[in-house]
């Protein structure tokens, strides 16, 4: 059999990898089922992402092997799936998984026919065990083919037969209040965070409780946020936290950074230390942020997924192919005293918890800083010394394709972070990935309309045609790429964009998310108040996936909740105001028990309970005074504030609260208002805090 190289021209850097494995790969798609169906074999489906450890292994172990791969070319149809590219495909293979072995992971191996359906399903399998199961399911598929067929369509069936959860009323303060308390039951007192290990930075739960503002709900905060900020999950050298850790003390991360996580984090460090003041959370945001800018922004302004847990060993040839899992982060007390000198080294050993008998693999230590240092001097040189030494190692691989969804996390969170410790850069990056995401991943080109004599970020005044729009998922090295937006894609970029124009006044970012917002409302509705993760339209899989509680970001049904609840709070829409309420019925079933999996959805609710507040600011831009009214509504705590800006020289104004709003006495005001009532006007910064406060 002659090989076909079809993933060199993938835009996955996951399928890019795979391209020169002796394993005859196809790309998801069409030209797969067919090839099944006239040679009559299953399907062997693979489905990871680039920087999955697990998935390098079993890469390494059999993808590269030219026996294993001989067997599966042989006997399968061999398909290959970034799940970050297609999370449509990854959620109804992993949900089929699930319910198979009761357990779910990546690499995930899915046996199916060559209609789709699945009728065995695992994870990480080594290659003996690997081997003896190619030839098992082959011979199962040539002499038991109708109970492969009825197995597979029972698991269809079973899938079939689930939908999303049933949905409540929108959740009140005692709902809200026992959420507080579910939380506590499963909150680890002593080290913070939420249950045993591993654990995994719990970002969105993290924000409910800071709008949630009880004593109890800020303890946790406190405690959870200062134990990852100082535990090895968190880069002491480089800034940015790895996916999660393998213990419960926070020391071992599974060393794979995220760019979804970093943004979430990002953000609830900023609004922690908007609420506290804490030096420690103004720290561990703008290392974070200068993370993201240093290591994760592509050269056109988006943001990179993730990089890799692994990175080259050169000393290594075991299985994994002389790879090793955080080798760019590890020490020895010995590196530290060859980089440091010994009296430096011995110091910085005892601050970063480095031993002789390790805290990882092979007598190494994941660096903690559980205290801060008493010479801040002596600390700066010597994280300098360390990260330049750092930089000479074999770097971990970078996953550079632009998700839509993570780039709108990553905009609202650099925006924010911009606006709350007055770094401008900051806000630049967020305005150059939405200008990304607006040249590529808009199908539609007029979308995100601009005259050439417009600034960045002004839309037109007038005229603006509404409608929904299309959003590709990826993009990469500039290049858009085939995949379908999902409702996280969409929920994701609005609410990037409605905190873009927060901060920036530019309205073409809000008409941008009303469009998005417009298609989410058109082509995702489940017809129950809830929303399906992909859309009517999109390409037909053995079952429409819909998952309304939060993974490892928010869900889409509740990150459109919280972006349909900012659109009503500054356009006075019913209709998005309702469909926002309606989505957050499911956050009223899972608050009792099991809040962890609702965490975006308390966070909305709480925002919905407090209106929430609407300020209108109204002055020149560039006055002194204008911009000490605006930094008062983004330092104000209120749950899900919004603002909108704009000056009365504007002539038409085209964001609704801000019509028939005016300047008091040639003073700049700001105007609080729930609900589009609004209260008398302040002119002064402290009487905008105080109008906040009530």
């Amino acid at each position: 059999m002659i090989r076909v190289n079809r993933l060199k021209d993938a835009t996955s850097p996951y399928l890019l990898q795979h391209a020169d494995n002796p394993v005859d790969w196809f790309a998801w798609g069409e030209d797969a089922f067919e090839e099944a169906r006239r040679r009559d074999v299953p399907l062997l489906i693979s489905v990871g992402y680039s920087a999955c450890h697990w998935c390098h292994v079993m890469a390494h172990e059999s993808f590269e092997d030219e026996a294993t791969a001989r067997l599966m070319n042989e006997l399968f149809v061999n398909v290959k799936v970034d799940r970050e590219e297609r999370p449509d495909v990854d959620a109804v293979y992993m949900a089929a998984t699930q319910a198979m072995t009761g357990q779910g992971g990546w690499p995930m191996t899915v046996f199916a026919t060559p209609d789709g359906h699945p009728f065995y399903t695992g994870t990480y399998f080594p290659r003996p065990h690997f081997q003896r199961l190619l030839q098992g399911v082959a011979q199962a598929w040539r002499e038991d083919r109708q109970g492969v067929l009825a197995q597979g369509s029972k698991v269809v069936e079973a899938l079939g037969e689930r939908s999303g959860l049933p949905s409540g009323p929108l959740p009140d303060a005692r709902l809200l209040g026992l959420a507080v308390r579910n939380l506590a039951e499963s909150f680890d007192e002593r080290r913070g965070g939420f249950g045993g290990a591993p654990k995994f930075p719990p970002s969105m739960v993290l924000e409910f409780l800071l709008r949630h503002d009880t004593d109890d709900a800020t303890a946790m905060v406190g405690k959870t946020m200062e134990a990852m900020a100082r535990g090895g999950v968190y880069d002491q050298l480089g800034g940015g936290f790895a996916r999660y850790s393998v213990d419960a003390e926070w020391r071992v991360p599974h060393f794979e950074k995220m760019l979804y996580d970093n943004a979430l984090l990002l953000r609830v460090y900023a609004h922690w230390w908007r609420s506290t003041g804490s030096p420690l959370a103004r720290r561990i945001a703008l290392e974070t942020a200068d993370w993201l800018l240093r290591e994760m922004r592509t050269p056109e302004g988006g943001f990179a997924s993730a990089l890799d847990a692994d990175s080259a060993d050169p000393d290594s040839s075991g299985p994994d192919g002389g790879h090793g899992e955080g080798l760019f982060y590890i020490w020895t007390p010995g590196q530290l005293r060859e980089v440091l000198g010994d009296e430096d080294g011995a110091w910085a050993a005892a601050l970063f918890e480095v031993t002789a008998a390790g805290t990882f693999e092979h007598g190494t230590s994941v660096l903690q800083l559980l205290a801060d240092p008493d010479d801040a001097a002596r600390f700066d040189r010597v994280r300098t010394a360390l990260l330049a030494a750092r930089e000479r190692r074999p770097r971990p691989g970078r996953d550079d394709k632009v998700v839509a969804a993570w780039n709108g996390l990553t905009i609202a969170a650099l925006a924010e972070a911009g606006a709350l410790f007055e770094r401008p850069d900051l806000i630049d990056a967020a305005r150059g990935a939405a200008e990304l995401l607006a040249e590529l991943h808009f199908k539609a080109e007029s979308a995100v309309p601009r005259h050439p004599d417009q600034g960045p970020d002004q839309g037109p005044q007038q005229g603006l045609a509404r409608g929904g729009v299309r959003l590709l998922r990826t993009s990469r090295d500039g290049r858009p790429g085939t995949n379908a937006g999902v409702l996280e894609d969409y929920a994701n970029v609005a609410e990037g964009f409605i905190t873009l124009y927060g901060v920036t006044g530019g309205t073409r970012w809000l008409h941008a998310a009303g469009d998005l917002l417009e298609t989410v409302l058109t082509n995702f509705p489940d017809g129950s108040g809830g929303f399906f993760d992909v859309p009517d339209d999109g390409e037909r899989l053995f079952q429409r996936p819909q998952d309304p509680t939060d993974n490892a970001s928010p869900s889409g049904q509740f990150g459109a909740a919280g972006a349909l609840l900012s659109y009503a709070a500054l356009t006075g829409s019913a209709r998005h105001r309702e469909a926002a309420e309606a989505a957050l019925g499911a956050v009223s079933v899972l608050a009792e028990k099991y809040a962890r999996f609702a965490g975006w959805g308390l966070a909305v609710a709480e925002a919905a309970r407090y209106g929430p507040a609407e300020v209108a600011i109204v002055g020149p831009p560039g006055d002194p005074r204008t911009e000490a009214l605006h930094r008062a509504a983004l330092m104000a705590t209120t749950p899900g504030l919004v603002i909108a800006s704009g000056s009365p020289l504007d002539g038409a104004v085209d964001v609704p609260l801000l019509e028939g709003r005016g300047m008091i006495d040639g003073e700049p005001a700001a105007y609080v208002c729930r609900r589009f009532t609004c209260r008398a006007p302040v002119t002064s910064p402290a009487d905008l805090r105080a109008e906040l406060a009530r």
